[in-house]
């Protein structure tokens, strides 16, 4: 027994066959959205792809530029036989073809669905990234005159800026590095000294962040130095005061930033994916009722269309047994190949 199966005239099939071919388009429309996100993210990763672990894995970006572009062909495609399904002469050449096409369609549903689910993880990846990558980016803030990391004080800086952050985790990450160069010190200074013996690394290491922590949005003049010496600042208290700096780390900013960037992608990718089903059922109704034509010679005769010839269980039982059977022939043929080089030798 069919699934679904519904009735069709005329009318019915020319209805349906016009609104499928206006969806195809949106869909072509979809998947262009899906290639532009997918660009805009790959170039988003690129821009602070220095202040990331290992360089973070362009995979998701390209993957969805990958069904971006499939979409745009496959939709079109799709409209094009939708269009000439409205005439039965011309909709006979796509026959041979609608079963193939109807596969790869269904493939291509689950590929954008795992890519909508990549979309809505990467968030745990980028979490271990940034982390790592952002921690090694502090270590490099002071080697402005080497070659690979010259830029990096400049990208940390407008980052910090950019997304109101300091630090990894916090500002306090600042004072666990030497984030001034030693080009930059005064060595004959008994302070400089005094700081560097008394680390065991020999470095300079102070209570103190870069001018990108501090907040503009603050009445009181930056205090980027001697932050936990209330003693060197006029009526100051950094255990009860409200520091001038940007308390977030730049790791939960960026983690923000990048995941509700993924998780309007991902949800984006859902909607076209529910759209593809739709124009994918939509064209086995076309095909099938197109088919059952009761007299092919006169296309305003009634037909009957179906999602699936047979139930769902059948379906699969039917695809199960080709399966093994398909199994067994390839034994078979590899058994006679053995027994014929056999007889041979």
């Amino acid at each position: 027994m069919a699934l679904m199966k519904m009735k069709f005239d005329m009318k019915k099939r020319v209805k349906l066959a016009q609104g499928l071919w206006l969806m195809y388009w949106l869909a072509v429309v979809a998947g262009v959205l899906v290639f532009s996100m997918g660009l805009f993210f790959k170039i988003e990763l690129r821009k602070r792809s220095e202040m990331m672990d290992n360089k973070e894995s362009h995979f998701v970006p390209n993957l969805l530029i990958l069904v971006g572009l499939v979409a745009c062909g496959i939709n079109t495609f799709g409209g094009k036989i939708c269009y000439d399904s409205l005439d039965a002469t011309k909709f006979t050449k796509w026959k041979a073809l609608l079963k193939p096409f109807l596969i790869s369609c269904f493939l291509f549903n689950i590929l954008l669905f795992f890519a909508a689910f990549l979309c809505f993880t990467m968030r745990l990846s980028l979490q271990f990234t940034l982390a790592e990558g952002l921690k090694n980016s502090m270590k490099y803030y002071k080697d402005t005159d080497t070659p690979g990391r010259c830029f990096m004080k400049r990208t940390l800086d407008l980052t910090q800026i950019e997304f109101r952050c300091c630090g990894n985790n916090n500002y306090k990450d600042w004072f666990e590095i030497q984030w001034i160069s030693n080009r930059y010190l005064d060595f004959s200074s008994k302070e400089v000294k005094d700081r560097i013996s008394s680390n065991v690394d020999g470095k300079y290491l102070m209570d103190g962040v870069p001018f990108s922590c501090c907040n503009p949005s603050s009445p009181r003049p930056c205090i980027q130095y001697q932050m936990t010496n209330n003693s060197a600042h006029y009526s100051y208290d950094h255990h009860t005061e409200e520091l001038n700096i940007w308390m977030r780390g730049c790791k939960d900013a960026l983690l923000s930033y990048y995941g509700g960037m993924m998780n309007t992608i991902g949800a984006l990718v859902l909607l076209v994916n529910l759209l593809e089903v739709a124009v994918m059922v939509g064209l086995q109704y076309v095909n099938t009722s197109l088919s059952t034509l009761v007299n092919p010679e006169d296309p305003e005769s009634e037909s009957e269309g179906w999602l699936l010839e047979k139930t769902v269980k059948e379906t699969f039982t039917d695809l199960m047994e080709k399966m093994k059977s398909l199994g067994k022939n390839n034994q078979v043929e590899e058994g006679g190949e053995e027994q014929g080089v056999a007889t041979v030798s």
